[in-house]
């Protein structure tokens, strides 16, 4: 503090703002220097690789990358908001230092050093006759200033939730203004405009003693020369220089991994138009809950996609089950030939590339003796892979695995979004039926939208062994799961036991299963919570 007194006292007493204006700058730079980081796909899945053996926790914590790249972009824009306002105060008393010309002002004073040779000023407007708007559009620092602004308010506002899911495209285009905020950002201090004193004018003007002598500033007989002021070099490159090399080495072997021949071996049109595409490429090799981004370059060669892998590592080839609910998906079905009835030859096939994959928190899901699995509609995805991966594990080839109980929930709001699933829900109840293995896997489906009302009349006109919707043994439940009973009773049913809650669906009901954790947990069962989060 007494270094920031020293060196910036002087200037105090004419920007009463600039610490505003200063301290967001810096605090700038240092969310700057993190909001790269939490994107870099393959570093937090090299660092996640290399900790989880030592720290689920921290491990976790990898997993919301998203979460804290959100939060970074928030503070990103708070700072910004502040330093832009305190900047307007700082041009209006820079103008009103010029305007008031009276020689008994310390403002017009301090405003006046420098006129001679312009090497140690310290307000940036020189004359009375300065357009603060013209210093703004005319200076490195002020359009440096507006690209950034103009930048950041693109990238927030078509980083809406409404905009990102119903103009994907906005969104993805937008979001690589960053390159202009980057570079605006280390430009924006290049002309030196905010000053302080010198280290050699201190030791002639001490600003606890010389700033109420300022009319004899100079003279003879005076202890206090003239102050001199320079810039601060600038310093926001040695903040981001470091993340941006990590993302420039991140973007490169994104574009050697989008190279490598992808071949599409089969092309699933499933109900409810979900298109299902199964891949093989030369080295790729995933674990159950991965994901992956698709680009495909006949529908855009900018754009990629995240989808979670719907296969199971014992597999020879890897799948994506994609949702038809976009521009891009929609062209995507089409170049695959969903919408003609006849079967597409495979030369036809679109090419796409694979970036991928990469870790999420569905990888812990065998560290756990007991485990629950909640999915909400396509949100089922990653668990597709688990189940899978136990078929495989313990009733092809009865392999002993950690995991010994698995209670698995889908949530849907409509019947036909249980149809490409159901298939394999029944092959591994079948499975299980036929090993006498049933007590491995609890299943409960909900279907959301429907009152009970309504499917006990349904259920009349369609009464089976099996349930009229998904075909399996298992009836399917209607409306929404009492969650505090669920965990009441996996509580009772699993003393002195870790839980691992695995949750892909909207923040609503993760903020209801991380409050059931938080609640149930106790000495003897711990609810360990972990979200997909991509």
């Amino acid at each position: 503090m007494g270094n920031f007194i020293a060196n910036e006292g002087l200037s105090v007493f004419v920007i009463q703002a600039l610490p505003w204006a200063r301290a967001p700058a810096a605090c700038l730079n240092f969310n700057c220097m993190l909001i790269l980081l939490p994107v870099c796909r393959n570093l937090l899945s090299f660092l996640r690789g290399t900790i989880q053996c030592c720290s689920r926790t921290a491990a976790r914590q990898l997993d919301r990358n998203l979460t804290f790249h959100k939060l970074v972009a928030y503070m990103i824009a708070f700072h910004t908001a502040v330093h832009i306002i305190a900047h307007l105060f700082n041009f209006e008393f820079f103008m009103d230092a010029q305007l008031n010309r009276n020689t008994s002002l310390l403002t017009f004073v301090l405003s006046e050093i420098g006129n001679g040779d312009n090497a140690a000023f310290l307000n940036p407007i020189r004359t009375n006759e300065t357009n603060p708007t013209i210093v703004m559009f005319t200076t490195v620092a002020g359009l440096t200033g507006v690209a950034i602004t103009l930048a950041l308010i693109l990238i927030i506002t078509s980083s809406m939730e409404v905009i990102r899911r119903s103009y994907f495209e906005v969104f993805w285009y937008t979001h690589h203004l960053f390159i202009i905020f980057f570079i605006g950002l280390v430009f924006h201090g290049y002309a030196r405009i905010v000053r302080g004193q010198t280290v050699a004018s201190l030791d002639t003007n001490k600003p606890q003693n010389c700033s109420d002598k300022f009319e004899d500033w100079g003279k003879n007989g005076s202890n206090c020369a003239v102050p001199e002021f320079a810039g601060n070099p600038p310093g926001t490159w040695k903040w981001v220089l470091g993340p941006m090399i990590l993302y420039v080495c991140e973007r490169i072997v994104r574009i050697y991994r989008s190279h490598q021949k992808v071949v599409i071996t089969k092309v699933v049109m499933h109900p409810s138009k979900t298109l299902e595409l199964q891949m093989k490429r030369k080295g790729f090799s995933m674990e159950v809950g991965q994901y992956v981004f698709i680009q495909c370059p006949s529908v855009s060669r900018l754009e990629w996609h995240p989808f979670t892998l719907t296969s199971a590592p014992e597999e020879d080839y890897f799948s994506a089950h994609i949702r038809i609910v976009g521009d891009w998906t929609q062209a995507l079905y089409e170049a695959c030939g969903g919408d003609k009835n006849e079967p597409q030859e495979a030369w036809k096939l679109p090419k796409v590339a694979i970036d991928g994959p990469f870790g999420t928190a569905s990888e812990d899901v065998f560290r756990y003796e007991v485990v629950m699995l909640v999915g909400a509609g396509i949100g089922v995805t990653p668990f597709a892979s688990i189940l899978k991966s136990v078929w495989y594990k313990r009733i092809q080839n009865n392999q002993d695995v950690f995991t010994k109980k698995i209670y698995f929930y889908w949530l849907c709001p409509e019947t036909q979004a249980f149809e490409w699933f159901a298939d394999l829900l029944q092959s591994l109840e079948g499975q299980m039926t036929e090993k006498n293995m049933m007590g491995f896997l609890s299943y409960n489906i909900y279907l959301t939208r429907w009152k009970e009302q309504e499917a006990a009349h349904f259920r009349v006109h369609h009464e089976a062994e099996n349930d009229p919707i998904t075909g399996l043994k298992q009836k399917t439940f209607y409306g929404k799961p009492n969650w505090d009973n669920e965990f009441t009773n996996i509580t009772s049913q699993h003393p002195r036991s870790k839980v691992g809650v695995f949750l892909c669906g909207p923040p609503q009901l993760a903020t209801s299963l991380e409050k059931q954790c938080m609640s149930h947990s106790a000495a003897d069962v711990k609810f360990i919570f972990n979200k997909e989060n991509f």
